[in-house]
């Protein structure tokens, strides 16, 4: 059996224990194989054994992969984006998980419009407020998402966070809580064109104690594909 192979087994079942723990459906959770850096060959290993949602970081090598992979794929762009490289991806991404500013949403609004499509994408919140991390504030997530809302050619489908690098996994646990609360606000306030349906966090290291607090998707790539090689992909 190949390494991808058993990694993706051992990940299904800490996935399913996880959903079965917090009295969930385990369809109800999403694995997304963060695939950056990683060769087409590690894709093609992982969509042989039935993945289809595969996560980027950076725009050209989403659309390389695009380009060459299976078309059912439903590609997530999990990396910062930059307002100029929206238009690379609009018409290829199934969603954008990192929307962390009005000026981006418009920019996505604009593309999308150009494509005559409608983008899926969740707002990226930075729950730990680490300086070295993209999101907005807790603070100041319903604001960007009522003006989001008013884009004919964006659906908010929810909210997502990337949690400290930590040993523990439990110390994670508050930021999830916290997303999630946020999530549960938002949805009470039933604003028009908001699709309150997803909740992307927990990586590697952490995805089953996200899980345990409401994660919808979880993002993991070397749990999957092993340690990162940056030097090629």
């Amino acid at each position: 059996m190949s390494e991808i192979k058993k990694n993706l087994e051992n990940v299904r079942r800490r996935m399913a224990e996880a959903c079965e723990k917090s009295g969930r459906a385990a369809e109800d959770v999403r694995l997304i194989a963060v695939s950056k850096t990683k060769p087409v060959s590690a894709l093609e290993e992982a969509y042989a054994c039935g993945c289809r949602d595969f996560g980027e970081n950076k725009v050209q090598e989403l659309v390389e992969k695009y380009e060459v992979l299976p078309k059912d794929i439903r590609w997530h762009m999990i990396g910062h984006l930059q307002r100029n490289k929206v238009k690379y991806i609009v018409d290829k991404v199934y969603l954008i998980h990192s929307v962390d500013s009005l000026r981006l949403a418009q920019e996505i609004e604009k593309e999308a419009a150009k494509h005559k499509k409608t983008v899926n994408i969740l707002i990226e919140v930075n729950v730990a407020e680490e300086e070295s991390k993209f999101g907005v504030t807790s603070e100041d997530v319903l604001e960007l998402v009522r003006e989001v809302a008013k884009m004919p050619h964006i659906r908010v489908k929810g909210l997502m966070t990337i949690a400290p690098y930590v040993e523990d996994a439990e110390e994670n646990r508050p930021y999830f809580e916290k997303l999630k609360k946020i999530y549960v606000d938002i949805i009470h306030k039933n604003i028009d064109n908001v699709f309150m349906e997803e909740l992307s966090m927990g990586m590697t290291g952490d995805y089953e104690v996200a899980i345990l607090e409401g994660a919808t998707y979880i993002r993991v790539g070397t749990g999957i594909f092993g340690e990162r090689n940056y030097g090629s992909i």
